[in-house]
């Protein structure tokens, strides 16, 4: 079996068909993948249909384990899957016509760890089509580890705009940690300093749905504080990560420039929530004295080629100045409450 394809599904009833049926359109004969859908405790006819595609295809597995988040619900598919790549893919995404394949291919031909690939955010229009033109893809891909690759792409936190072979991520030990969300930017991060062979293809594969109710749009106020607290755990680990690096790698410090960047935004965007949410202002110089002792802060470089623009600038300048930050807060949620 060449593929395993893990679907996490929470709700999903809207959107899952679609999901499955792209995966269904990609010209592979059933027996080369799986398609393994993790329902994780829905409460709408999420598992009703996954159960519908299982006994219509052998290929399609069905998971329905209790509800425990995205990240062990990924993990509960990884451990079933017996295909040599892994792809996960969420249920409100869907891939274009026929693409696979050559994904499948290119991952042989070059002995590849991780391919990356092009992904398009759409709304309620539908792209089934891949606007790749097969003649004019390149015939080699540019080879490289994946520090080298950090350092000079600026690479998504997400899982979907990439596969990997199952042999590199079982060696590695690598699993979506649960329980918090970020599971995806973290685990990303891991693999590809991890990855010996690595590459990126120009080819318009995936479809990101914009939805106003994913995960990450979610605001209650118990989901909102914890994406805030999760956050702030990111930047911790991925400190751990980035003395893991070898200091010996050519690459090494360009990759690290570019992990700073990403762990300095984690704390940005944490700022950022926290004005709009209800935790208290006098919890914000602890987290900013932990965030110091991992140089996670000040935000000396989070603004550069990955984020830059004036509003970027300005909050920045705002965060960076503790005397600042609390009194910019509270007019914030002052306004932001009376016009919300």
């Amino acid at each position: 079996m060449k593929l395993s394809v893990i679907i996490p599904c929470y709700n999903m009833e809207l959107y899952l068909q679609e999901c499955v049926d792209s995966l269904l359109d990609q010209n592979l004969n059933p027996s080369e993948y799986e398609i393994i859908i993790v329902n994780d405790e829905s409460k709408d006819r999420t598992l009703e249909i996954a159960n519908e595609y299982a006994t219509k295809y052998d290929n399609v597995k069905v998971i329905d384990k209790k509800n425990a988040g995205v990240g062990a619900a990924r993990n509960s598919g990884y451990d079933l899957a017996q295909g040599e790549y892994i792809y996960f893919l969420d249920p409100d995404d869907y891939l274009a016509q026929n693409t696979v394949p050559l994904l499948l291919s290119m991952m042989d031909s070059n002995s590849l760890d991780i391919l990356s690939f092009r992904t398009k955010s759409v709304f309620e229009t539908k792209y089934p089509i891949s606007d790749s033109n097969l003649e004019e893809l390149p015939k080699t891909l540019n080879v490289t580890d994946g520090i080298t690759y950090i350092a000079h792409k600026k690479y998504q936190n997400e899982i979907w705009w990439y596969i990997i072979r199952r042999d590199f991520i079982k060696a590695t030990g690598i699993r979506f940690i649960e329980g918090k969300w970020m599971e995806d930017a973290i685990l990303t991060a891991e693999l590809f300093c991890e990855a010996k062979r690595m590459a990126h293809i120009d080819y318009d594969v995936h479809r990101y749905r914009i939805l106003p109710t994913s995960a990450m749009r979610n605001k209650s106020r118990e989901h909102y504080n914890k994406v805030i607290y999760d956050n702030a755990n990111a930047a911790h680990v991925y400190y751990e990560l980035m003395e893991s690096l070898p200091k010996d790698h050519p690459n090494t410090q360009a990759c690290l420039q570019r992990l700073k960047t990403r762990q300095q935004s984690f704390v940005f965007f944490l700022l950022v929530r926290l004005m709009k949410s209800d935790i208290s202002v006098a919890e914000i110089p602890k987290m900013l004295d932990g965030f110091e002792k991992i140089d996670a802060y000040p935000l000396k470089k989070f603004l550069g080629s990955d984020y830059h623009g004036f509003s970027y600038s300005f909050l920045v300048f705002i965060f960076n100045r503790k005397p600042l930050i609390n009194p910019f807060i509270k007019i914030f949620r002052s306004f932001y409450n009376l016009f919300k």
